[in-house]
Protein backbone atom coordinates (compact mmCIF):
# COMPACT_ATOMS: atom_id res chain seq x y z
CA UNK A 1 0.00 0.00 0.00
CA UNK A 2 1.33 3.48 -0.85
CA UNK A 3 2.16 6.05 1.79
CA UNK A 4 -0.75 8.26 0.66
CA UNK A 5 -3.26 5.44 0.97
CA UNK A 6 -1.88 4.49 4.38
CA UNK A 7 -2.26 8.07 5.62
CA UNK A 8 -5.81 8.18 4.26
CA UNK A 9 -6.72 4.99 6.12
CA UNK A 10 -5.17 6.33 9.35
CA UNK A 11 -7.17 9.55 9.05
CA UNK A 12 -10.42 7.68 8.48
CA UNK A 13 -9.80 5.37 11.46
CA UNK A 14 -8.62 8.00 13.94
CA UNK A 15 -11.14 9.84 16.06
CA UNK A 16 -11.37 13.59 15.35
CA UNK A 17 -10.26 15.86 18.14
CA UNK A 18 -12.68 18.49 19.40
CA UNK A 19 -10.30 21.42 19.56
CA UNK A 20 -12.88 23.67 17.87
CA UNK A 21 -15.06 23.42 20.98
CA UNK A 22 -12.14 24.18 23.29
CA UNK A 23 -11.60 27.28 21.16
CA UNK A 24 -15.19 28.39 21.67
CA UNK A 25 -15.17 27.65 25.39
CA UNK A 26 -12.15 29.96 25.48
CA UNK A 27 -14.22 32.54 23.59
CA UNK A 28 -16.93 32.15 26.24
CA UNK A 29 -14.38 32.88 28.98
CA UNK A 30 -12.98 35.87 27.07
CA UNK A 31 -16.42 37.36 26.39
CA UNK A 32 -17.32 36.92 30.06
CA UNK A 33 -14.22 38.79 31.24
CA UNK A 34 -14.92 41.37 28.52
CA UNK A 35 -18.33 42.10 30.08
CA UNK A 36 -16.85 42.16 33.57
CA UNK A 37 -14.56 44.92 32.21
CA UNK A 38 -17.61 46.78 30.91
CA UNK A 39 -19.65 46.35 34.10
CA UNK A 40 -16.94 47.30 36.57
CA UNK A 41 -17.21 51.07 36.10
CA UNK A 42 -20.93 51.22 36.93
CA UNK A 43 -20.42 49.10 40.06
CA UNK A 44 -17.52 51.26 41.24
CA UNK A 45 -19.01 54.63 40.23
CA UNK A 46 -20.49 55.55 43.66
CA UNK A 47 -17.02 55.22 45.20
CA UNK A 48 -15.39 57.05 42.28
CA UNK A 49 -17.94 59.87 42.51
CA UNK A 50 -17.36 60.23 46.23
CA UNK A 51 -13.59 60.34 45.78
CA UNK A 52 -13.27 62.50 42.66
CA UNK A 53 -16.42 64.61 42.97
CA UNK A 54 -17.84 63.78 39.53
CA UNK A 55 -21.21 65.42 38.84
CA UNK A 56 -24.16 63.36 37.52
CA UNK A 57 -23.76 64.99 34.09
CA UNK A 58 -20.08 64.10 34.00
CA UNK A 59 -20.87 60.54 35.05
CA UNK A 60 -23.22 60.29 32.07
CA UNK A 61 -20.36 61.26 29.77
CA UNK A 62 -18.06 58.71 31.44
CA UNK A 63 -20.60 55.93 30.89
CA UNK A 64 -21.25 57.03 27.31
CA UNK A 65 -17.57 57.43 26.37
CA UNK A 66 -17.04 53.67 26.08
CA UNK A 67 -19.64 53.46 23.30
CA UNK A 68 -18.09 56.32 21.33
CA UNK A 69 -15.00 54.24 20.63
CA UNK A 70 -16.72 50.87 20.61
CA UNK A 71 -19.49 51.67 18.12
CA UNK A 72 -17.39 53.70 15.69
CA UNK A 73 -14.78 50.93 15.44
CA UNK A 74 -17.19 48.09 14.64
CA UNK A 75 -16.94 48.42 10.85
CA UNK A 76 -13.12 48.78 10.77
CA UNK A 77 -12.79 45.93 13.28
CA UNK A 78 -14.95 43.62 11.18
CA UNK A 79 -12.99 44.52 8.02
CA UNK A 80 -9.71 43.81 9.86
CA UNK A 81 -10.94 40.41 11.09
CA UNK A 82 -11.36 39.30 7.46
CA UNK A 83 -7.72 40.12 6.72
CA UNK A 84 -5.84 39.27 9.91
CA UNK A 85 -6.18 36.23 12.16
CA UNK A 86 -9.27 37.03 14.31
CA UNK A 87 -7.87 35.00 17.20
CA UNK A 88 -4.64 36.97 17.24
CA UNK A 89 -6.65 40.20 17.15
CA UNK A 90 -8.60 39.06 20.24
CA UNK A 91 -5.38 38.25 22.11
CA UNK A 92 -3.64 41.51 21.16
CA UNK A 93 -6.58 43.76 21.97
CA UNK A 94 -7.44 41.71 25.07
CA UNK A 95 -4.14 42.67 26.67
CA UNK A 96 -5.09 46.29 25.94
CA UNK A 97 -8.44 45.85 27.78
CA UNK A 98 -6.55 44.99 30.92
CA UNK A 99 -4.01 47.76 30.42
CA UNK A 100 -6.68 50.43 30.04
CA UNK A 101 -8.49 49.15 33.15
CA UNK A 102 -5.27 49.52 35.15
CA UNK A 103 -4.73 53.03 33.75
CA UNK A 104 -8.28 54.02 34.73
CA UNK A 105 -7.39 53.23 38.33
CA UNK A 106 -4.43 55.63 38.22
CA UNK A 107 -5.96 58.82 36.79
CA UNK A 108 -7.92 61.49 38.63
CA UNK A 109 -8.63 63.95 35.80
CA UNK A 110 -12.13 63.70 34.34
CA UNK A 111 -10.76 64.35 30.83
CA UNK A 112 -8.26 61.52 31.12
CA UNK A 113 -10.96 59.32 32.61
CA UNK A 114 -13.17 59.88 29.56
CA UNK A 115 -10.26 59.46 27.14
CA UNK A 116 -9.29 56.10 28.64
CA UNK A 117 -12.91 54.94 28.46
CA UNK A 118 -12.95 55.81 24.75
CA UNK A 119 -9.71 53.86 24.27
CA UNK A 120 -11.16 50.93 26.20
CA UNK A 121 -14.14 50.93 23.83
CA UNK A 122 -11.82 50.95 20.81
CA UNK A 123 -9.75 48.07 22.20
CA UNK A 124 -12.84 45.97 22.97
CA UNK A 125 -14.48 46.61 19.59
CA UNK A 126 -13.07 43.54 17.75
CA UNK A 127 -14.17 40.87 20.25
CA UNK A 128 -17.61 40.09 18.80
CA UNK A 129 -16.81 40.53 15.07
CA UNK A 130 -13.74 38.34 15.63
CA UNK A 131 -15.84 35.77 17.49
CA UNK A 132 -18.34 35.74 14.62
CA UNK A 133 -15.48 35.31 12.14
CA UNK A 134 -14.05 32.40 14.14
CA UNK A 135 -17.33 30.53 13.60
CA UNK A 136 -16.60 30.38 9.87
CA UNK A 137 -12.99 29.35 10.58
CA UNK A 138 -13.65 26.58 13.10
CA UNK A 139 -17.29 25.43 12.93
CA UNK A 140 -19.47 23.73 10.33
CA UNK A 141 -22.78 25.28 9.31
CA UNK A 142 -24.76 23.02 11.68
CA UNK A 143 -22.47 23.77 14.66
CA UNK A 144 -22.63 27.54 14.55
CA UNK A 145 -25.72 27.88 16.69
CA UNK A 146 -23.81 26.37 19.61
CA UNK A 147 -20.75 28.44 18.77
CA UNK A 148 -22.83 31.62 18.68
CA UNK A 149 -24.44 30.61 21.98
CA UNK A 150 -21.01 30.39 23.62
CA UNK A 151 -20.06 33.73 22.08
CA UNK A 152 -23.23 35.45 23.29
CA UNK A 153 -23.46 33.77 26.72
CA UNK A 154 -20.39 35.66 27.91
CA UNK A 155 -22.41 38.89 28.08
CA UNK A 156 -24.86 37.37 30.57
CA UNK A 157 -22.14 35.62 32.60
CA UNK A 158 -20.07 38.80 32.81
CA UNK A 159 -23.06 40.78 34.07
CA UNK A 160 -23.94 38.08 36.60
CA UNK A 161 -20.46 37.78 38.15
CA UNK A 162 -19.18 41.34 37.57
CA UNK A 163 -20.80 43.00 40.57
CA UNK A 164 -19.76 40.49 43.26
CA UNK A 165 -16.27 40.22 41.76
CA UNK A 166 -15.80 44.00 41.88
CA UNK A 167 -17.07 44.10 45.45
CA UNK A 168 -14.51 41.48 46.47
CA UNK A 169 -11.69 43.35 44.73
CA UNK A 170 -12.69 46.55 46.53
CA UNK A 171 -12.38 44.79 49.89
CA UNK A 172 -9.20 42.87 49.06
CA UNK A 173 -7.38 45.68 47.26
CA UNK A 174 -8.52 48.69 49.28
CA UNK A 175 -10.98 50.67 47.21
CA UNK A 176 -12.00 51.38 43.64
CA UNK A 177 -8.48 51.99 42.34
CA UNK A 178 -7.37 48.61 43.60
CA UNK A 179 -10.48 46.99 42.13
CA UNK A 180 -9.69 48.42 38.69
CA UNK A 181 -6.09 47.25 39.02
CA UNK A 182 -7.24 43.76 40.04
CA UNK A 183 -9.74 43.55 37.21
CA UNK A 184 -7.12 44.66 34.69
CA UNK A 185 -4.53 42.14 35.86
CA UNK A 186 -7.14 39.36 35.88
CA UNK A 187 -8.11 40.27 32.31
CA UNK A 188 -4.52 40.06 31.06
CA UNK A 189 -3.96 36.71 32.79
CA UNK A 190 -7.15 35.21 31.33
CA UNK A 191 -6.31 36.45 27.82
CA UNK A 192 -2.80 34.97 27.97
CA UNK A 193 -4.18 31.65 29.25
CA UNK A 194 -6.50 31.44 26.23
CA UNK A 195 -3.89 32.63 23.71
CA UNK A 196 -2.74 29.24 22.40
CA UNK A 197 -6.26 28.04 21.65
CA UNK A 198 -7.82 31.12 20.07
CA UNK A 199 -4.85 32.38 18.03
CA UNK A 200 -4.53 29.29 15.84
CA UNK A 201 -6.56 27.87 12.95
CA UNK A 202 -7.50 24.27 12.10
CA UNK A 203 -4.55 24.22 9.68
CA UNK A 204 -1.94 25.68 12.05
CA UNK A 205 -2.97 24.48 15.51
CA UNK A 206 -0.76 21.68 16.83
CA UNK A 207 -3.66 20.52 19.03
CA UNK A 208 -5.84 19.56 16.04
CA UNK A 209 -5.39 16.09 14.56
CA UNK A 210 -5.71 15.33 10.87
CA UNK A 211 -9.12 13.70 11.32
CA UNK A 212 -10.62 16.93 12.67
CA UNK A 213 -8.95 18.92 9.91
CA UNK A 214 -10.43 16.58 7.32
CA UNK A 215 -13.86 16.80 8.92
CA UNK A 216 -13.81 20.61 8.75
CA UNK A 217 -12.27 20.66 5.29
CA UNK A 218 -15.05 18.52 3.84
CA UNK A 219 -17.73 20.58 5.57
CA UNK A 220 -16.30 23.83 4.22
CA UNK A 221 -15.96 22.42 0.70
CA UNK A 222 -19.62 21.42 0.78
CA UNK A 223 -20.63 24.83 2.11
CA UNK A 224 -18.58 26.84 -0.33
CA UNK A 225 -18.90 24.58 -3.31
CA UNK A 226 -15.12 24.76 -3.70
CA UNK A 227 -11.97 23.54 -1.97
CA UNK A 228 -11.54 25.95 0.96
CA UNK A 229 -7.78 25.73 0.66
CA UNK A 230 -7.90 27.02 -2.93
CA UNK A 231 -10.65 29.60 -2.45
CA UNK A 232 -9.82 32.96 -4.00
CA UNK A 233 -10.20 36.05 -1.88
CA UNK A 234 -13.03 38.23 -3.13
CA UNK A 235 -12.33 41.88 -3.76
CA UNK A 236 -13.22 44.00 -0.75
CA UNK A 237 -15.25 46.26 -3.03
CA UNK A 238 -17.83 43.48 -3.23
CA UNK A 239 -18.96 44.61 0.20
CA UNK A 240 -20.39 47.77 -1.38
CA UNK A 241 -23.08 45.60 -2.94
CA UNK A 242 -24.23 44.59 0.53
CA UNK A 243 -25.81 48.00 1.02
CA UNK A 244 -28.34 47.10 -1.68
CA UNK A 245 -29.05 43.66 -0.28
CA UNK A 246 -32.27 43.09 1.67
CA UNK A 247 -30.78 40.26 3.72
CA UNK A 248 -27.87 42.42 4.87
CA UNK A 249 -30.25 45.08 6.17
CA UNK A 250 -32.44 42.41 7.74
CA UNK A 251 -29.46 41.18 9.74
CA UNK A 252 -28.37 44.69 10.77
CA UNK A 253 -31.79 46.10 11.66
CA UNK A 254 -32.90 42.91 13.39
CA UNK A 255 -29.80 43.06 15.56
CA UNK A 256 -30.47 46.76 16.16
CA UNK A 257 -33.77 45.73 17.78
CA UNK A 258 -32.11 42.88 19.68
CA UNK A 259 -29.26 44.96 21.10
CA UNK A 260 -31.55 47.91 21.88
CA UNK A 261 -33.62 45.51 24.00
CA UNK A 262 -30.51 43.98 25.58
CA UNK A 263 -28.76 47.21 26.53
CA UNK A 264 -32.01 48.85 27.55
CA UNK A 265 -32.75 46.04 29.97
CA UNK A 266 -29.14 45.85 31.14
CA UNK A 267 -29.08 49.54 32.06
CA UNK A 268 -32.62 50.01 33.35
CA UNK A 269 -33.60 46.57 34.67
CA UNK A 270 -32.08 47.05 38.12
CA UNK A 271 -33.50 50.58 38.42
CA UNK A 272 -36.94 49.27 37.42
CA UNK A 273 -36.84 46.62 40.16
CA UNK A 274 -35.58 49.13 42.74
CA UNK A 275 -38.25 51.71 41.87
CA UNK A 276 -41.26 49.42 41.45
CA UNK A 277 -40.44 46.54 43.80
CA UNK A 278 -38.32 48.45 46.35
CA UNK A 279 -35.40 46.02 46.31
CA UNK A 280 -32.25 46.97 48.20
CA UNK A 281 -28.70 46.36 46.97
CA UNK A 282 -28.62 42.81 48.33
CA UNK A 283 -31.98 41.97 46.78
CA UNK A 284 -30.98 43.49 43.44
CA UNK A 285 -27.76 41.47 43.42
CA UNK A 286 -29.65 38.23 43.93
CA UNK A 287 -32.31 39.10 41.35
CA UNK A 288 -29.77 40.10 38.71
CA UNK A 289 -27.77 36.93 39.28
CA UNK A 290 -30.91 34.81 38.76
CA UNK A 291 -32.08 36.74 35.69
CA UNK A 292 -28.75 36.65 33.86
CA UNK A 293 -27.85 33.17 35.10
CA UNK A 294 -31.01 31.75 33.52
CA UNK A 295 -30.19 33.82 30.43
CA UNK A 296 -26.94 31.85 30.08
CA UNK A 297 -28.97 28.62 30.06
CA UNK A 298 -31.28 30.08 27.41
CA UNK A 299 -28.39 30.94 25.14
CA UNK A 300 -26.50 27.66 25.52
CA UNK A 301 -29.56 25.41 25.47
CA UNK A 302 -31.21 27.37 22.67
CA UNK A 303 -28.08 27.25 20.53
CA UNK A 304 -27.86 23.47 20.91
CA UNK A 305 -31.55 23.00 20.05
CA UNK A 306 -31.29 25.30 17.03
CA UNK A 307 -28.34 23.31 15.68
CA UNK A 308 -30.24 20.04 16.17
CA UNK A 309 -33.34 21.34 14.42
CA UNK A 310 -31.28 22.68 11.51
CA UNK A 311 -29.38 19.41 11.23
CA UNK A 312 -32.59 17.36 11.21
CA UNK A 313 -34.13 19.68 8.59
CA UNK A 314 -31.36 18.77 6.11
CA UNK A 315 -31.55 20.78 2.90
CA UNK A 316 -34.26 22.96 4.40
CA UNK A 317 -32.18 23.77 7.49
CA UNK A 318 -32.23 27.53 7.11
CA UNK A 319 -36.04 27.68 7.10
CA UNK A 320 -35.79 26.78 10.79
CA UNK A 321 -34.62 30.34 11.51
CA UNK A 322 -37.65 31.87 9.78
CA UNK A 323 -39.92 29.82 12.04
CA UNK A 324 -37.89 30.17 15.23
CA UNK A 325 -37.19 33.89 15.48
CA UNK A 326 -40.81 35.17 15.31
CA UNK A 327 -41.73 32.68 18.05
CA UNK A 328 -38.82 33.86 20.20
CA UNK A 329 -39.88 37.47 19.66
CA UNK A 330 -43.39 36.70 20.93
CA UNK A 331 -42.06 34.71 23.90
CA UNK A 332 -39.94 37.72 24.88
CA UNK A 333 -42.74 40.25 24.32
CA UNK A 334 -45.39 38.49 26.44
CA UNK A 335 -43.54 38.61 29.81
CA UNK A 336 -42.46 42.19 29.15
CA UNK A 337 -46.10 43.17 28.62
CA UNK A 338 -47.20 41.30 31.75
CA UNK A 339 -44.64 43.29 33.77
CA UNK A 340 -46.92 46.30 33.35
CA UNK A 341 -49.63 44.68 35.49
CA UNK A 342 -47.75 42.65 38.15
CA UNK A 343 -47.50 44.01 41.66
CA UNK A 344 -45.24 41.58 43.56
CA UNK A 345 -41.47 41.21 43.33
CA UNK A 346 -41.45 37.45 42.73
CA UNK A 347 -43.65 37.75 39.66
CA UNK A 348 -41.55 40.65 38.33
CA UNK A 349 -38.29 38.74 38.71
CA UNK A 350 -39.86 35.61 37.21
CA UNK A 351 -41.13 37.50 34.16
CA UNK A 352 -37.77 39.21 33.59
CA UNK A 353 -36.06 35.82 33.92
CA UNK A 354 -38.36 34.25 31.30
CA UNK A 355 -37.80 37.18 28.94
CA UNK A 356 -34.02 36.94 29.40
CA UNK A 357 -34.05 33.18 28.73
CA UNK A 358 -35.61 33.64 25.30
CA UNK A 359 -33.75 36.90 24.63
CA UNK A 360 -30.37 35.19 24.94
CA UNK A 361 -31.62 32.35 22.73
CA UNK A 362 -32.43 34.98 20.11
CA UNK A 363 -29.00 36.53 20.69
CA UNK A 364 -27.08 33.36 19.90
CA UNK A 365 -29.23 32.90 16.80
CA UNK A 366 -28.32 36.40 15.59
CA UNK A 367 -24.62 35.78 16.18
CA UNK A 368 -24.78 32.71 13.93
CA UNK A 369 -26.12 34.84 11.05
CA UNK A 370 -22.89 36.44 9.70
CA UNK A 371 -21.43 32.99 9.03
CA UNK A 372 -24.73 31.76 7.52
CA UNK A 373 -25.64 34.61 5.17
CA UNK A 374 -22.22 35.86 4.01
CA UNK A 375 -19.25 34.26 2.24
CA UNK A 376 -16.79 33.01 4.84
CA UNK A 377 -14.15 35.54 3.78
CA UNK A 378 -16.59 38.39 4.53
CA UNK A 379 -18.22 37.12 7.73
CA UNK A 380 -16.02 39.33 9.91
CA UNK A 381 -17.08 42.48 8.07
CA UNK A 382 -20.75 41.49 8.19
CA UNK A 383 -20.43 40.75 11.91
CA UNK A 384 -18.85 44.17 12.42
CA UNK A 385 -21.65 45.90 10.51
CA UNK A 386 -24.27 43.98 12.48
CA UNK A 387 -22.63 44.88 15.78
CA UNK A 388 -22.31 48.54 14.72
CA UNK A 389 -26.08 48.78 14.26
CA UNK A 390 -26.69 46.79 17.42
CA UNK A 391 -24.58 49.07 19.58
CA UNK A 392 -26.15 52.10 17.96
CA UNK A 393 -29.47 50.81 19.25
CA UNK A 394 -27.83 50.07 22.58
CA UNK A 395 -26.62 53.65 22.87
CA UNK A 396 -29.99 55.19 21.95
CA UNK A 397 -32.56 53.17 23.89
CA UNK A 398 -31.30 53.80 27.45
CA UNK A 399 -31.63 57.53 26.76
CA UNK A 400 -35.13 57.05 25.34
CA UNK A 401 -36.18 55.00 28.37
CA UNK A 402 -34.85 57.70 30.67
CA UNK A 403 -36.84 60.33 28.79
CA UNK A 404 -40.04 58.23 28.98
CA UNK A 405 -39.71 57.51 32.69
CA UNK A 406 -38.71 61.09 33.50
CA UNK A 407 -41.61 62.57 31.52
CA UNK A 408 -44.40 60.18 32.50
CA UNK A 409 -43.21 59.16 35.98
CA UNK A 410 -44.07 55.59 35.03
CA UNK A 411 -42.42 52.56 33.43
CA UNK A 412 -45.52 51.56 31.43
CA UNK A 413 -44.55 53.08 28.09
CA UNK A 414 -40.95 52.03 28.59
CA UNK A 415 -42.16 48.44 28.95
CA UNK A 416 -44.26 48.87 25.80
CA UNK A 417 -41.09 50.01 24.01
CA UNK A 418 -39.44 46.74 25.07
CA UNK A 419 -42.48 44.83 23.79
CA UNK A 420 -42.14 46.55 20.41
CA UNK A 421 -38.40 45.79 20.23
CA UNK A 422 -39.05 42.13 21.06
CA UNK A 423 -41.59 41.82 18.26
CA UNK A 424 -39.23 43.62 15.86
CA UNK A 425 -36.27 41.33 16.58
CA UNK A 426 -38.50 38.38 15.67
CA UNK A 427 -40.24 39.83 12.61
CA UNK A 428 -37.39 41.61 10.80
CA UNK A 429 -35.46 38.36 10.05
CA UNK A 430 -38.39 37.25 7.86
CA UNK A 431 -36.88 39.56 5.23
CA UNK A 432 -33.59 37.61 5.25
CA UNK A 433 -32.95 34.93 2.62
CA UNK A 434 -30.99 32.41 4.67
CA UNK A 435 -30.55 30.09 1.68
CA UNK A 436 -28.58 32.62 -0.38
CA UNK A 437 -25.25 34.21 0.45
CA UNK A 438 -25.26 38.00 0.45
CA UNK A 439 -23.70 39.22 -2.79
CA UNK A 440 -24.09 35.85 -4.52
Amino acid sequence: MSTTKTESVNVSLSKPTNVRWYVFFSILVLCSINYVDRAVISVLMPAIQSDLGFSPVLIGFVFSAFFWGYTLMQLPAGWLCDRVSPGKIIVGTGVLWGGFQILTGIVSSSKLFILIRVLLGISESPIYPAGGKLQSVWLTSTERGRGAALLDAGSAIGNAIGAPLCALFMVWLDGWRGALFGTGVLTILVVLMCRKLVSGTPETSTLVNEAEREYLRKAFEEEDGIDAANAKEQDGSALKGYLKDRSFWGVCLGFFAYDAFWYGLMTWGALYLAATQHLDIKGLGGAIFIIYGVGVLGGLGGGALTDRWRRNAGADSNSVLHKLLPVLGILIAIPMYLLSVVTDVYSAVALLTIAMFFEKWAGCTYWSMPAIVSPRQHSGAVGGAMNFWGNLGGAIVPIVVGFIVGTTGSYFWALMLFVGLAIALGIIPLFIDFNKKIGA
